[in-house]
């Protein structure tokens, strides 16, 4: 799956190479150092905040390199226009123009040889470009880790419960189920957008244990009643889903303060999002579990052969209460962080998130029979499902076509996993 991995962001790279103008501190040393003491320039470029902050950066660094800044424009061609005429009225001469890469193709400043013959010897600057793919640039990077971090943390829960060869259906639905919970607590118990750091987190613990509450009550019907686990996660799906409504009236809660986005949206260490290290902590929590205590090893027996774990004293209907209870409190906890990633709760979050999580799973390795599989393969497969759908998204691919790949992804992981047994 790593090799699969690795293939699949080597291909994308190749298709999204494109030409990228350097950013940042790379652009500003460029442009900085067009420019020396007792020269003249002007900054001109758009109002876009990337191209303020260059402006800002680079005005800084030329007033104290002793470069006169004559004129700094941060708006549209018609504002560069009326600076170039004042100085070309007031007979300033201008020995550098500096440029973002989408401001110097504007026509004014292209053609300002003809249209302001005193800066006829003025030298237009950009940031020089490189070819480099639009995959491997670091917000992208930066951005599936993020848009996977709610698949990948359900995922842990649904690795659990196929490993005991069970299935749960309900995750997506609880999902919803926890976002609209823990939004509507904000709103109608703690104060809505007045709400403080105490009052967010218990309404974001009371909508976990809540999806807990139902995982139990999943676990429950499997073990004390023998209803199999399709059946019963497919049913609590569509309550779950009923009542995420119910509750929310049929609309989004979004009645929240502002310091709700902090576990979806807030960074931590080394500017990485709160939500990646949520999903980073959860999954090396859940590896040591599964490969290091002796209740990881009930949970492969228990999916090996369930009559023989039976028989060896391993307590089979407490190893699938756990499992299915932690797949509730975790596909409660996505609910949450998907709700402070998009500041609000509705009830139709997490539709087909049941399927990619399965998908990530499977495609990880995991058997649907039971008795095999390992969060690092779990964490492999959501990360393949991720770089295929960025992938796709970035290189222009219809939104039907990709359930298109992702259907023959899930069949060909589940062959795959069918040829390993024959």
């Amino acid at each position: 799956m790593l090799m699969v991995l690795a293939a699949l962001a080597a291909l994308f790279s190749l298709l999204t190479l494109r030409e990228q103008p350097a950013e940042g501190e790379a652009a500003v040393s460029q442009l900085a150092a067009a420019a020396r003491g007792g020269q003249t320039a002007v900054i001109a470029m758009r109002s876009a905040d990337d191209d303020v902050a260059l402006a800002d950066a680079l005005d800084a660094r030329w007033r104290a390199a002793g470069v006169k800044v004559a004129a700094r424009v941060n708006g549209d061609p018609a504002a560069v226009r009326a600076t170039l005429a004042k100085l070309q009225a007031e007979g300033v001469g201008v020995d550098v123009i500096a440029a973002s890469p989408q401001s110097a193709r504007w026509l004014v400043l292209e053609e300002r040889s003809s249209t302001f013959p005193t800066l006829a010897n003025s030298n237009l600057m950009q940031p020089l470009s490189r070819r480099w793919p639009d995959f491997l640039k670091a917000d992208n990077l930066l951005n599936i880790a993020n848009q996977i971090s709610v698949i990948a943390i359900l995922a842990v829960g649904m690795t659990l419960v196929i490993l005991t060869g069970g299935i749960d259906l309900s995750v997506g639905s609880l999902l919803a189920l926890a976002a609209v919970g823990s939004t509507w607590l904000v709103r109608e118990v703690f104060g809505g957008p007045g709400a403080g750091a105490l009052g967010m987190t218990t309404a974001g613990l009371l909508a976990i244990l809540l999806c807990g509450g139902v995982g139990a009550c999943n676990g429950l019907m499997v073990t004390r009643f023998g209803i199999p686990p399709f059946i019963v996660t497919l049913a609590v799906m569509l309550v779950a889903s009923g009542l995420a409504f119910t509750l929310a009236e049929g609309q989004s809660v979004y009645q929240v303060p502002d310091a709700f986005v902090w576990l979806g949206r807030g960074t931590g260490p080394l500017g990485l999002p709160n939500a990646v290290l949520l999903t980073g902590g959860l999954f090396v929590t859940a590896h040591l579990l599964l490969a290091h205590t002796r209740l990881g090893r009930h949970v492969y027996a228990v999916g090996g052969n369930r009559e023989a774990a039976l028989i060896s004293g391993v307590p089979v209907q407490r190893v699938l209460g756990f499992a299915y209870t932690a797949s509730g409190l975790l596909a409660g906890l996505g609910g949450v962080v998907m709700a402070s990633q998009l500041k609000s709760g509705s009830p139709t979050y997490g539709g087909m998130y049941e399927l990619y999580v399965i998908a990530a799973v499977v495609v990880g390795g995991a058997s649907l029979r039971g008795g095999r599989g390992t969060m690092a393969g779990t964490l492999t497969g959501a990360l393949i499902i991720a770089v295929i759908q960025n992938g796709m998204n970035l290189t222009n691919v219809e939104s039907y076509t990709q359930k298109v790949v992702l259907g023959l992804v899930i069949l060909g992981a589940v062959l795959a996993d069918r040829l390993r047994r024959c």
